[in-house]
């Protein structure tokens, strides 16, 4: 099959065609006859070599976002048949194949039915995006109806997703973003307030929004400085939630306001086979959210193919792209 794979860690350009072995199946997986994928900030990180511990093998297929359709069902497979639409986030690491190429072998605990009201590029935009935000603010934060929620990055994979999955919660939602066009996005996906970071400052928002106490739970999607910033909008006793820790920040406002932190890395799950189910259950909740109108991918109107993946990475590097990077498979 043809697949896009690199041999070496570098920059965009490392990536290059290539015909590999069709995966077969093997009990408790399915073989996808991949449709689409969405690039992740995780992927550019594999692909550099600045996470080579978690790397698949030379030469490597990334990419764990898929959608598609099942083509062969392995042994002891009873939830999915051939002919069923799936997606989810999983492989791109070590131990598991990628979704850049014609077929993918995916562990059938990973996957959920595909929405039936999303085109296949869409449905490849949710799954690790989702999963690590449903993580984030249910499962670590426990987020309640009438807290403040403030979410940094509301146009980010990460942050769309966490704006409306807050808002579901009943909390108020807050979100920062850099520009007029992103901040309206940051509304329309159902943010109560959202706020032009490059206007004002943590404190200047803090004292307009929560007369000076900070918010319940802050969500920073963006990591570095910004961690920092999160630390002093959270109120005392808040909880700061993080997806981008792999820096170093003085905790001392963390011991000044009794606050918790929690760091959301959901890559760790598909590495570990025996929390991999938690996933597919997320994803068929999502599914259900989608199809309800409840919940909506942001996909950037930048659609690539599998050709062009060293396009679809420049791009995500560069912090231009509005939601998701989608790439379809058109070979």
């Amino acid at each position: 099959m043809k697949a896009q794979v690199i041999k070496k860690f570098g920059d965009p350009s490392v990536f290059e065609m290539a015909e590999v072995p069709k995966p077969e199946a093997i009990p408790g997986h399915v073989v996808i006859q991949v449709k689409a994928t969405s690039v992740n900030p995780i992927d550019t990180k594999i692909r550099s070599g600045a996470v080579a511990a978690i790397a698949p093998e030379f030469p490597a297929i990334l990419h764990g976002d898929v959608a598609g359709v099942i083509v062969e069902v392995g042994e002891g497979v009873s939830e999915f048949k051939v002919g069923d639409e799936v997606f989810g986030c999983a492989g791109g690491v070590k131990g598991t194949g990628g979704a850049l190429a014609e077929y993918m072998l995916a562990d059938v605990q990973l996957l959920a039915a595909k929405p039936t009201n999303l085109t296949m590029a869409q449905a490849a935009a949710l799954p690790l995006v989702t999963i690590t935000a449903w993580e984030a603010l249910y499962n670590r934060a426990n987020v309640q109806n009438g807290e403040t929620v403030l979410i940094h990055g509301a146009t980010g994979g990460v942050g769309h997703v966490a704006i409306q999955l807050a808002k579901l919660a009943g909390a108020k939602v807050f979100t920062t973003a850099s520009s007029d066009e992103k901040l309206s996005i940051g509304k329309r996906l159902g943010a109560d307030v959202a706020i032009n970071y490059r206007e004002q400052s943590v404190e200047q928002y803090v004292k307009e929004y929560t007369d000076g106490k900070g918010f319940d739970i802050v969500f920073d999607t963006v990591g570095g400085e910004n961690l920092d910033r999160s630390f002093q909008a959270a109120a005392t006793y808040g909880t700061v939630l993080s997806i981008a820790a792999r820096s170093t920040h003085d905790l001392s406002p963390l011991h000044a306001k009794a606050l918790t932190l929690h760091i959301t890395f959901m890559i760790l799950k598909i590495m570990n086979k025996e929390k991999r189910q938690e996933y597919g259950n997320i994803l068929r909740e999502v599914t259900k959210l989608v199809e309800e109108g409840k919940l909506q991918p942001l996909v950037d109107g930048r659609v690539f193919s599998f050709n062009q993946v060293n396009e679809a990475h420049t791009l995500l590097e560069s912090h231009q792209a509005i939601g998701k990077i989608v790439l379809t498979n058109e070979w």
